[in-house]
């Protein structure tokens, strides 16, 4: 079972400031541009969260029951395992050689294998695995960025909650965030 991830280094944002200005159609007006540049981390977000993989590239760590877990991994895109690390059953922290397993990263599926010949090696009883990655996209598929551009270009344009179909603004910025039943 994987535990919820944690951003050890933030996102690099894919989409630049003179993208949003020209989306937004705002010319070169510097003053601006914080607004835009709030609004560009907020796209971004908003994408992660509807889509639930991670955009601009990142470092997480995360943390798993056992090294079953690490055939499909809890957040992708994945670009690189910077290390996985487990308590052996003497109770020492221990890092995993790379030499034991390798990377699987086919888009959205992501996963660690075991190398030829290796095994997993023991851990104690009730501690967890952590393992460090970056993660996300180092350049988002075109589809996703022109969606975050119109995401910018939309709340740029329209400051105030507006209704669609029954739905504002703020449920649709909300909407990822809900736990239900």
């Amino acid at each position: 079972m994987w535990y919820p991830s944690a951003v050890t280094v933030a996102a690099t944002e894919l989409v630049t400031i003179a993208e949003a200005r020209q989306q937004a159609r705002s010319d070169t007006d510097t003053d601006l541009d914080a607004e835009l540049t709030r609004l560009i981390t907020v796209a971004r977000n908003h994408v992660e969260k509807y889509c639930g993989i991670r955009i601009g590239s990142q470092t997480i760590v995360a943390k798993c029951d056992s090294f079953d877990d690490m055939a499909r991994l809890p957040e992708a895109p994945a670009i690189s395992i910077t290390s996985i690390t487990y308590v052996d059953t003497g109770g020492a922290t221990q890092t995993l050689s790379t030499d034991v397993y390798e990377l699987r990263a086919d888009d959205l599926e992501a996963g660690v294998v075991l190398k030829f010949n290796q095994s997993w090696p023991a851990i104690q009883p009730g501690s967890r695995i952590t393992l460090t990655a970056v993660v996300g996209y180092v350049a988002a598929p075109p589809a996703v960025h022109h969606a975050m551009l119109v995401h910018i270009a939309d709340h740029f344009a329209d400051h105030e909650m507006v209704v669609v179909n029954g739905f504002t603004t703020f449920d649709a910025l909300l909407a990822n965030h809900r736990r239900g039943p």
